[in-house]
């Protein structure tokens, strides 16, 4: 290094050019390539490097990859790119990318470190491209990663799981609609016990059971690093709510949520019970979403008491409940208190006209409700004729 300064400074002497002599020290061991953006990328460099590696592999080029990398390079040529290959794109052609794609993307990204998001939802991506996909985690600083919808199965997982493992980078992963399993979803879950990076995960429709929901909630007791979960519908046999509740030990403890979709799991009163006592304690949490559940007026009255705390929950979702009027009434006493809440859905809950009224009376006395959701109800004249009355005044 002392020799390269020399030379350095030898050469620019004619440009006033000064190389301090600290540089001699500078510590490059711990630099490693992956850990570079280039400021300045050929506009068609991904897609050649793409074609040359489908080259020495003996395969044809799928002219739908080949298309969107140029594109991407051409919209952001300084940038970090965001590579979407979904494959419900009315742009798709053929059928739609397989496990044989998968491997030539992830073949192309590992010599391509500027490619920050990898789509690749509603493909034919299956457990065998899902290894290629977390091999790729292992080595490239990937930062968002959508492999929803596809044909991922348990062993899929793993291969995914062992990815988040070694990752230093990813904040986003989406694996939802994809047939995990037990097995899938446990080994996500503890991935997450050793994973500093990840802030976003979504796992709705992926057949997790029972065991798998309370691992993911005993895990979120000690990682403090994850904001968004998404767990729409499990597969719960029981009648007796353990989920709801180890969730809700969960939420007293965690300070790092900030949305959470329970959507589909069978929550009733009990278990908004058991919520409610919990979320009084957070601090952190403003977005719930407990639609398509079994949560009645009496719920709605526990609820109620938690919008009176006025918690930080900007955003609630009971659309599909079994709250009626006597549920929206509770909720309507409290609104007027509540400084925090932006959005309330309370749509299909069978909530009849004097419900209806209530909850558009206490609309005068808030002032950052934004958005009201109550399609699905019953409509009848008189809450028809007061919410007119209110969006006039609005």
């Amino acid at each position: 290094y002392e020799f390269v300064a020399m030379e350095i400074m030898s050469s620019s002497e004619d440009h006033h050019v000064q190389v301090s002599a600290m540089a001699t020290n500078v510590d490059l061991a711990g630099i490693h390539s992956r850990d570079f953006v280039q400021t300045s990328i050929n506009p068609d460099g991904l897609k050649n490097d793409y074609l040359q590696i489908c080259k020495e592999a003996n395969m044809r080029p799928t002219k739908f990859i080949e298309m969107t990398m140029r594109t991407a390079n051409e919209e952001n040529p300084t940038n970090l790119l965001h590579l979407i290959l979904k494959g419900n794109n009315p742009l798709i052609q053929q059928q739609r990318l397989d496990n044989d794609d998968a491997n030539m993307i992830c073949r192309t990204l590992k010599v391509n470190f500027h490619v920050a998001t990898l789509n690749l939802a509603y493909n034919s991506i299956s457990d065998e491209g899902a290894k290629c996909i977390g091999k790729l985690l292992e080595d490239h600083p990937l930062r968002t990663l959508n492999l929803s919808y596809c044909d991922i199965g348990p062993a899929g997982g793993e291969y995914i799981a062992k990815g988040i493992q070694m990752t230093e980078t990813l904040t986003e992963l989406n694996l939802s609609g994809n047939k995990l399993g037990s097995k899938g979803v446990l080994a996500v879950a503890g991935a997450l016990q050793v994973n500093l990076s990840l802030k976003e995960l979504y796992l709705a429709n992926t057949d997790m059971k029972t065991e798998c929901v309370i691992a993911l909630a005993t895990v979120l007791r000690q990682n403090n690093i994850v904001q968004v979960l998404d767990i729409n519908r499990p597969l719960l046999f029981s009648q007796q709510e353990e989920t709801t509740v180890h969730i809700a030990s969960m939420l007293k403890v965690n300070s790092s949520l900030r949305r959470l979709h329970l959507s589909k799991h069978d929550i009733r009163d009990f278990g908004a019970e058991r919520l409610v006592e919990a979320l009084i304690f957070n601090t952190a949490l403003e977005e719930l979403d407990l639609s398509c559940n079994r949560i009645t007026r009496d719920g709605a009255g526990h609820i109620s008491k938690l919008l009176l705390q006025n918690t930080p929950i900007k955003h609630l979702n009971l659309d599909f409940n079994r709250i009626e009027s006597d549920g929206a009434i509770h909720i309507s006493r409290v609104l007027s208190f509540n400084t925090h809440l932006q959005s309330l859905h309370i749509a299909s809950n069978n909530i009849a006209g004097a419900g209806l009224c209530a909850i558009a009376d206490s609309l005068s006395k808030n002032q950052t409700l934004m958005g009201l959701y109550v399609w699905g109800n019953k409509l009848e004249n008189s809450a028809c004729v007061v919410s007119h009355v209110i969006m006039q005044c609005c």
